[in-house]
């Protein structure tokens, strides 16, 4: 069975609500998504949040294991937050031993505005997944929503803008999200067949 990781951060339910469309996206096509989050981290200034992860804390060996990455992270200053990047900075005995090489990765993520840095935050994402040596999987044009979209969405990979309001998804940011995930988990099992 074709395991995906689904790894996210999400501080205000934006992001995960776009990580949850992706593994049903991936559980479409008969593969099992693997939901996990990162732990806070504190910033300056400010005490950790009190609540509980809804989704178990990623470990090293969550890496080891699945055959497919799809990571998330909400925009920060049009990069990715910081306990993400916490993480994945702590990735190096997974890069050293290649746990990561050929196997396929796709990024997500969330903002606040429509110009906030989406795009930049997607590819601030690929970076350390290309030195790992993933196969970055996008969103190909022939995703009828790419066409459509007012909100979230592009190439580099699903995004939802959830303005000031805190809105849910829209059905072009769903639709894109269910398609990211559908076309993740059917190449991470033609790359593991």
């Amino acid at each position: 069975m074709t395991e995906i990781l689904v790894l996210y951060y999400s501080r205000h339910g934006g992001t995960r609500n776009i990580a949850r469309l992706i593994a049903r996206g991936i559980e479409a096509k008969g593969a099992v998504a693997k939901l996990r989050t990162v732990p806070e981290i504190a910033s300056a200034g400010e005490p950790l949040p009190a609540s509980e992860p809804s989704d178990p804390l990623v470990t090293l060996e969550d890496l080891a294991t699945c055959d497919g990455l799809a990571m998330g992270s909400p925009v920060r200053f049009g990069n990715m937050a910081a306990p993400l990047k916490h993480f994945i900075d702590s990735s190096a005995k997974a890069w050293l031993a290649g746990t990561l090489i050929g196997k396929p990765a796709m990024v997500f993520t969330s903002g606040s505005m429509l110009h906030g840095g989406q795009e930049t935050t997607l590819q601030s994402m690929m970076l350390p997944l290309l030195h790992h040596g993933m196969v970055i999987v996008g969103l190909p044009h022939s995703e009828p929503a790419l066409h459509t979209t007012q909100g979230g969405g592009s190439p580099y990979g699903p995004s939802h803008v959830t303005a000031e309001d805190r809105r849910t998804a829209d059905a072009d940011e769903k639709s894109l999200a269910l398609a990211a995930g559908r076309r993740l988990a059917h190449i991470a099992s033609r790359l593991k067949d």
